[in-house]
């Protein structure tokens, strides 16, 4: 059963706003997996039960390396008039369209979370792939926009700072830039 935080977010909303604070957003963190379908990404709804309330989406089970990676060398998903090379794009205009199909236009999409594990699944996750990734992931949001909506301002937030190695063994335990309590796990660099 999904627990619906319309209400509550509604609620500060109403605060803010009658203290003169709307510059203030109220936001909550959605997972993938509350689109009756995810694919391609204009087939975008949200589930029956997930409309009006908060959701997670289902990440697709096979999808190409390059086309997770940001280094795909050309499209790999076409959809109508657009065309993607990577999942990150696909996924933002896949909430645009479904957010598009509960009447919602105006609403921008802030990814809170997103990243590669450094370790926990053999040659799938790896200190070079995760920084590849991450490199990848900075200098394509610095750019904004998304086939669907290529002006709009795009945010993402790298998970996770440290890993942690308290989570269940495999993955989980990888996604952090640092081995408690400071050591890097790759290089990172400012100058993405």
């Amino acid at each position: 059963m999904l627990v619906t935080f319309a209400p509550a977010m509604q609620k500060l909303r109403n605060i803010l706003d009658a203290r003169h604070l709307a510059r203030i957003s109220v936001t909550t963190v959605v997972s993938m997996a509350v689109f009756q379908t995810s694919y391609p990404p204009s087939s975008c709804a949200f589930s029956a039960e997930a409309r009006g309330t908060l959701v997670e989406v289902l990440k697709p089970a096979n999808v190409q390396i390059d086309y997770a990676l940001f280094t795909a060398p050309g499209p790999v998903v076409r959809n109508g008039g657009l065309s993607y090379q990577n999942i990150f794009d696909a996924t933002i205009d896949a909430f645009y369209w479904a957010m598009e199909r509960e009447g919602v236009t105006d609403v921008g999409v802030a990814v809170s979370e997103t990243g590669w594990p450094s370790g926990g699944n053999g040659n799938f996750t790896t200190p070079e792939l995760a920084l590849t990734y991450n490199k990848n992931l900075a200098i394509h949001i610095a750019k904004n926009g998304t086939p669907k909506r290529p002006l709009a301002y795009v945010e993402g937030y790298i998970f996770a700072m440290f890993n942690e190695n308290l989570k269940l063994a495999g993955v989980e335990q990888h996604f952090g830039l640092f081995f408690p309590p400071n050591r890097l796990v790759y290089a990172v660099s400012p100058s993405y």
